[in-house]
This record gives structure tokens, C-alpha cells and sequence, in this order.
């Protein structure tokens, strides 16, 4: 299993994207715990990230606050980098979100990456007892992302007067922006940070949003090259029929619940050895099929970073599509 993982990372860099569900009516205490586990197992996997999202006031997830978690699982991991995929960054002061992960940089050195985005990351109601008129502050996302870039790079004023966010770690942490859209794109090229793209949230391929961001990107403090992830939903099974049936069980339970977008019901599970270069939210298979679909997906957007997010019918089985992927 070691040499089979250290393979895979010679050629490709993977990382989980854990929504941490609460999958069979889990509590929450056990969904963390399940987050931690998937951690510490993907560590010794050979996967090279961590990152968690942020949601509110969802039942089926349990993680409304990324940098909580990534603390507690950063102290029971040693290796694995750690990123929040995503901080809804139009909610918080720019500040605050600085100060928040300078302090996880310093309790990991080398290990935290700052995702963000801009999507309100709960219904209406929450989203207003959040932070109130969500559109309001999401127009003023660009001023927001100036600032923290600025306080990351210590050059941040406030009436004239330097602001600085402490602490101040000896490695600095990696800046990220998540989206599925051409605007998306163009923030992080405009700030000089690192781009996902969600392919799992989106019905396009990503082409024009990564060409859009490797065309305009502007070299900052942090990075001075375009750097490109995906994030792509999976589930490997030993067996294609396995994998297929679970994902559309999921699927159904989904739309039974009433827990997805319009968008998303009508998107089902997909054969990965039959998608070819479609762009598809989900890839069921063997870890063959699966591989296959997701070097497509690399030559596609010219990365071979993937995050990878696995739902799975349960926790054993979502933790064994991430090992079988690994050991393919």
C-alpha cells in the first residue's frame, strides 16, 4: 500500500474535500470523529491535503466553522496539509479571517492553505442571522479580498494606520479562491492567488474559467504562478454495479429529503468509464474507471492536483473509495 501511494503521489497530488456529513443519522459528534479518521487515514495514504467547507444551518453536515476543525484534526495529523474549502469570506471581517488562520500557520508550520469563497453557504434566513444583507456584502468582495491580501502580506492600513494581523508565522499560509464561474476565476487571478474549480457544484467542464485565470493572473507576495486544483465528487467500489447503485441510492435519498439545488436533481450517478469529457458533478466506478475519468479531467484543465469529495452510503465505505483511489 505504501509503495502503491508514493506512485500516485510522484504523478498526481490528491486531496479530500470532507463536507463532513452526518451520513445514516449520525450525530455530530460522530461525523467529526469520522472527519478526523478520514484525515489521519488519507495522511497515511499518501494524499497531500485535508480541506473542509463551511455550511449553516444544514442538518446533513457538520461543520459550520473550517479553522475549529482544522485545528483539532491538525493536532492528530502530522504531515498532511490543511485548508478550508471553503471560508465564505463575504460573512467576516477580512481581519478576522487573517488573524484566524496566521494563528493555525503558526500551530502548523507549512501546512495551512486559506480557501475562500463567495457563496452565503446556508439558506436565506441563516444567512441573514450570519451576517445580514449577504448581497450587500458580497458586492464589496473585491475591497474584502484586497484586505486580506494586504494583511497577509503585512501591508494592510487602516486610517493611515498600519493594522497587523498576529500572529505572525515564520511560514506564511498559501491563499486559494474556490468558484465554479468566470468570476471566480478572475478574482484569483486578480489577487494572485491559487484557483479551484468546483466541478463537483457545476454543470461546466471548467475550461473558460481556468483559461480566464492562467490568462489574467497577476503575481503576488505568495504565489507567482497560476496554480489550478479541481474538486470532483467520486465513489470507487470494487465493483462498477456497486458503486453505480450506491451513488444513485444517495442520489434518491437527496431529492427525497428535498436537500438539493433544482440543478442538482436531475443529475444522477454516472458511469465513469462511460462520461468521456462530459462534464458530469459525479464519477461511480472502479478505481480504473474512476482513474481514467480523472486524468481526463487533468488534461482537460492542465493540473494534477484533484480534491476529491466522497460522500459515500456510509462512513466504511466512504473511507474505502478514498483507499481504493489511492492504491489504483
Amino acid at each position: 500500500m505504501r509503495r502503491l501511494a508514493t506512485r500516485m503521489s510522484e504523478k498526481f497530488s490528491l486531496g479530500v474535500l470532507d463536507l463532513v456529513p452526518r451520513l445514516n443519522d449520525a450525530t455530530a459528534e460522530q461525523a467529526l470523529q469520522q472527519s478526523v479518521t478520514l484525515a489521519q487515514h488519507a495522511e497515511a495514504w499518501g494524499y497531500a491535503r485535508y480541506w473542509t467547507s463551511e455550511h449553516h444551518d444544514m442538518a446533513e453536515l457538520a461543520s459550520a466553522s473550517p479553522e475549529v476543525l482544522l485545528s483539532h484534526i491538525g493536532a492528530r495529523t502530522t504531515t498532511i496539509q490543511l485548508g478550508s474549502g471553503a471560508v465564505l469570506l463575504p460573512h467576516y471581517s477580512p481581519l478576522k479571517v487573517a488573524e484566524s488562520f496566521r494563528l493555525l500557520a503558526a500551530l502548523y508550520p507549512g501546512r495551512i492553505e486559506l480557501g475562500l469563497g463567495r457563496a452565503p453557504g446556508g439558506g436565506p434566513h441563516a444567512t441573514m442571522a450570519l451576517s445580514g444583507n449577504y448581497l450587500q456584502h458580497v458586492s464589496k468582495l473585491p475591497e474584502s479580498l484586497a484586505a486580506l491580501t494586504e494583511l497577509l502580506e503585512d501591508r494592510y492600513m487602516y486610517e493611515d494606520h498600519p493594522v497587523t494581523a498576529r500572529p505572525i508565522p515564520k511560514l506564511p499560509l498559501s491563499l486559494w479562491m474556490l468558484g465554479t464561474n468566470v468570476k471566480s476565476a478572475e478574482f484569483a487571478a486578480r489577487f494572485g492567488m491559487g484557483y479551484v474549480f468546483g466541478q463537483f457544484m457545476s454543470d461546466a467542464d471548467g475550461t473558460e474559467a481556468v483559461k480566464r485565470y492562467r490568462e489574467g493572473f497577476i503575481p503576488s507576495a505568495t504565489m507567482k504562478e497560476p496554480e489550478v486544483m479541481v474538486a470532483v465528487s467520486v465513489l470507487c467500489a470494487e465493483s462498477e454495479t456497486d458503486a453505480l447503485a450506491w451513488s444513485r441510492d444517495m442520489a434518491e435519498r437527496r431529492k427525497a429529503d428535498g436537500k438539493e439545488r433544482s440543478s442538482e436533481q436531475s443529475s444522477g450517478a454516472v458511469s465513469a468509464k462511460n462520461t468521456n469529457d462530459e462534464a458530469v458533478r459525479h464519477y461511480a466506478g472502479t478505481p480504473e474507471q474512476v482513474w481514467d475519468q480523472l486524468q481526463q479531467v487533468s488534461r482537460r484543465l492542465d493540473t494534477q492536483r484533484l480534491l476529491l469529495v466522497t460522500t459515500g452510503p456510509d462512513y466504511e465505505r466512504r473511507l474505502d473509495s478514498y483507499r481504493l483511489l489511492a492504491e489504483a
